[in-house]
């Protein structure tokens, strides 16, 4: 049953569209916070996961998300991201480790004992239900009174822009609108940690967007806990106070966005993080007329002092190294880095990519595949032989065996 909402200072002098509710963020936060629960961080130590027969998920995980964070696990497929989430849930048992929720160890502890909210890929909601009654079940579950419930779900609807659409059942709703009662649902519960399980995947790129957009925000009105699982790097990196990257079940790197971009600590992150994605070339390391020089069948970059100085004092000469190059550090000699130390190059154009703020060029030199990123009024033509300057200040350096970056 529906109620008319509250008149509050926050309330009905404002409409919304799907779209366009960030104004009520500002409005109502300060009764928001009136009603919100104590914030907690999470830690996890030696969290494993083993499925039989012997499928190693999780692989002792040592993590602390700290309070009020908005953290985010990125990682492809099956690098064990959704299943860390679904153990910080409750909702996947765990094999060995500890999950500590605030103080309390919460390993034995139910999951809707462990005063969390969780929000799902598929929305996860009631198709016999309207929206109201959907943000209000678990409330009713727990024998919230039928004002304080009234309260919480105007409160939710109120922060999403929702008013109009609560007595809608889900198949009356589009796609953003349902991910937005899905978040209501959470916000209702006033947990201490919310857990968000790929919640953007099945929106378009124009709902992705603004979805992403409106999350963070609502994060930093709401101050509390939050913890991400995609596998889109660009949700990671757009929306993250903190990045965790995984692979195979191991955290290869935890940093902020920029750290992870301008300093990856191997070659997985460099590939993984950043689009187009880094280019690899691997070669030799070469000492030529007092200068080290980075060599490949194709390219010789002669090195900064400053980097040739810690790969000397760290390796040695003339071993292989795979160099990495961001696609924005290659430049159109007409467009120069500025203050930085630049090498000239010959590379064939092979397919052009304008998307407006940018041109994407993709290129080889000899046999090896470059991309390079440059501003959109570029001259370029396919097939043509194109002079690029690569900013020697921006190289990556990489072992091949190991994959470990070399020069921080």
């Amino acid at each position: 049953m529906l109620t008319k909402p509250t008149q509050t200072r926050s309330s009905c002098a404002f409409t919304c569209s799907t779209f366009q509710f960030s104004a009520f963020l500002f409005e109502i936060f300060p009764l928001l916070i009136e009603r919100t629960n104590p914030m907690a961080s999470v830690v996890l130590e030696n969290l494993t996961k083993v499925y039989r027969p012997n499928t190693t998920a999780v692989d002792r995980l040592n993590l602390e998300i700290r309070d009020k964070e908005f953290l985010v696990f990125v990682g492809p497929s099956g690098c064990g991201k959704t299943s860390t989430l679904r153990m910080i849930a409750g909702l996947e048992e765990i094999t060995s480790g500890t999950i500590r929720i605030g103080e309390r160890v919460v390993n034995q502890v139910a999951a809707k004992d462990r005063d969390i909210a969780m929000v799902f890929q598929n929305f996860a909601l009631y198709p016999h239900m309207t929206a109201w009654e959907n943000m209000a079940f678990a409330l009713e579950r727990r024998k919230f009174s039928r004002a304080e419930i009234d309260l919480r779900v105007q409160e939710a609807a109120e922060i999403l822009g929702i008013q109009d659409l609560l007595g809608r059942r889900p198949r009356e709703l589009s796609g953003g609108q349902r991910q937005r009662v899905a978040v209501g649902k959470a916000i209702v519960r006033k947990p201490q940690v919310f857990l968000f399980d790929e919640p953007l995947s099945n929106l378009d790129a124009q709902l992705r967007t603004q979805m992403r957009v409106e999350l963070s925000k609502l994060h930093a009105r709401l101050q509390t806990t939050m913890i991400y699982v995609t596998h889109d790097q660009v949700e990671a990196m757009t929306m993250g106070d903190r990045i965790v990257v995984m692979k195979d079940g191991l955290i290869q790197q935890v940093a902020d966005p920029i750290t992870l971009y301008e300093h990856p600590r191997n070659r997985f992150v460099a590939g993984f993080i950043g689009h187009p994605a880094m280019n690899f070339l691997k070669g030799e390391l070469q000492e030529e007329n007092d200068r080290l020089v980075f060599a490949e069948d194709f390219l010789r970059l002669p090195l900064p002092e400053k980097t040739a100085r810690t790969l000397r004092d760290r390796h040695k000469v003339e071993k292989q190294v795979i160099l990495g190059i961001r696609p924005e550090d290659l430049h159109d000699p007409l467009h120069p880095p500025d203050r930085a130390a630049t090498h000239e190059i010959q590379a064939r154009v092979e397919v052009l990519e304008p998307i407006g703020s940018e041109l994407t060029l993709y290129l080889t030199t000899g046999s090896h595949p470059l991309v390079a990123r440059v501003p959109p009024r570029t001259p370029a033509e396919i097939d043509e032989t194109k002079s690029l300057l690569v900013n020697l200040d921006k190289l990556h350096f990489f072992d091949p065996i190991t994959g470990a970056r070399l020069v921080e």
